[in-house]
């Protein structure tokens, strides 16, 4: 999974990438400080990983992995090559999701490139750049279709009207993640469209330690969520300085720092929650003596083509999948108790696969 971190210049795109990945990227207190994208790997924390991984004492310890990528802040008319221009744009467009930072505290010794904190008009300028980067991509595309239509092809006589109808809707400064399509043939040629404004949105409301403590009487937080809210989007509050200060903390003193802020989880732990849902992500796992591994799947996978993320072998040849739920083995202690109890089941080719399986595919080729 890849996620671009996006916002204006000065927002805290920056401090929040550091945190969260501690790559040490700079964060100046001008525009423009980031230039080429500063990209972290950071692994998805997994108590139950942790778990097998006391109990299988493997040789290797593989937990599934989030890249991070900090893209430069965009500005009026980016998708006209302003600022940064388009190159940014399309480093947006190689990630999965969008983490889109807002500034929601003021503060006159941080600059804003608008002139002050603003959170609804900060998201409409960035919204707006990435509906006029769609727009010209999605005009190209509607001209090439109109003329292969022309032949009297059906299918592309449906593919013109659909991105008729979506060129019109961007052009009334709408984004494409809220364009109505028609059924799941609608849905695949939309996303062969590879548009920045479909991609799913997390905004993370970036405040100060004041507002994290007292959310409720933010104006700038309830604005975020009340906009997030409106297109379905999640919203994240959260303190990047904060997050920084975490990273120079042992466990422990994270943990105090953490209650007392009135917060049970650091912002990466919440992030993470967050874009796995947004994605509709889900974890399997395998155990052993060799390596204890959690494996990202996409909610609804079947076995065999949850067997494919391991080798595609795997995929190719499935026999059947040795499945026990997690909570289930940590109960029981250990394998040899989970099967003596039967709650180790055979799954099939149709079996769809849950978050914390624990699992041995079975396959020949």
């Amino acid at each position: 999974m890849k996620l671009g971190i996006v916002g204006l210049p000065n927002v805290g795109k920056s401090t929040l990438f550091n945190a969260i990945t501690n790559a040490g990227a700079e964060a100046a207190n001008y525009p423009f400080c980031t230039i080429e994208p500063n990209v972290g790997t950071v692994a998805v924390p997994d108590g139950r990983l942790d778990f097998l991984a006391d109990m299988y004492k493997p040789k290797k310890y593989t937990p599934a992995v989030i890249e991070f990528v900090d893209i430069a802040g965009l500005v009026r008319g980016a998708s006209k090559g302003e600022g940064l221009g388009n190159k940014f744009l399309e480093n947006i467009r190689r990630t999965d999701a969008i983490v889109h930072v807002v500034r929601c505290f003021d503060d006159d010794n941080v600059i804003h490139v608008e002139g002050g904190a603003d959170p609804i008009r900060d998201i409409d300028i960035i919204d707006l750049e990435l509906i006029m980067a769609d727009l010209e991509l999605v005009t190209r595309r509607l001209d090439k279709v109109q003329k292969a239509a022309k032949g009297g092809d059906k299918r592309y006589r449906h593919e013109a009207e659909l991105f008729e109808a979506l060129q019109k809707h961007l052009d009334a400064g709408k984004s494409a993640r809220s364009f109505e399509v028609g059924g799941d043939e609608d849905a695949a040629l939309l996303a062969s469209a590879d548009l920045l404004s479909l991609k799913p949105v997390i905004y993370a409301a970036n405040m100060d330690e004041a507002g994290i403590a007292d959310l409720e009487n933010s104006a700038y937080y309830k604005a975020v969520r009340s906009r997030a809210d409106a297109e379905g989007a999640q919203v994240l509050p959260i303190c990047a300085k904060t997050e920084q200060e975490l990273t120079e903390l042992s466990e422990e003193e994270r943990a105090m720092f953490l209650e007392d802020l009135g917060l049970s989880e650091s912002g990466l732990d919440r992030l993470i929650k967050c874009s796995y849902e947004l994605l509709g992500l889900i974890s399997f796992l395998t155990a052993g003596s060799d390596e204890c591994r959690a494996w990202t799947i996409t909610r609804g996978t079947k076995a065999p083509r949850a067997a494919g993320k391991i080798h595609s072998d795997f995929e190719r040849g499935f026999i059947r999948a040795e499945i026990v739920a997690f909570e289930d083995l940590r109960a029981c202690g250990s394998m040899a108790a989970a099967k003596e109890k039967g709650l180790v089941r055979s799954e099939g080719k149709e079996y769809v696969m849950r978050d914390g399986d624990v699992t041995l595919f079975r396959f020949n080729v």
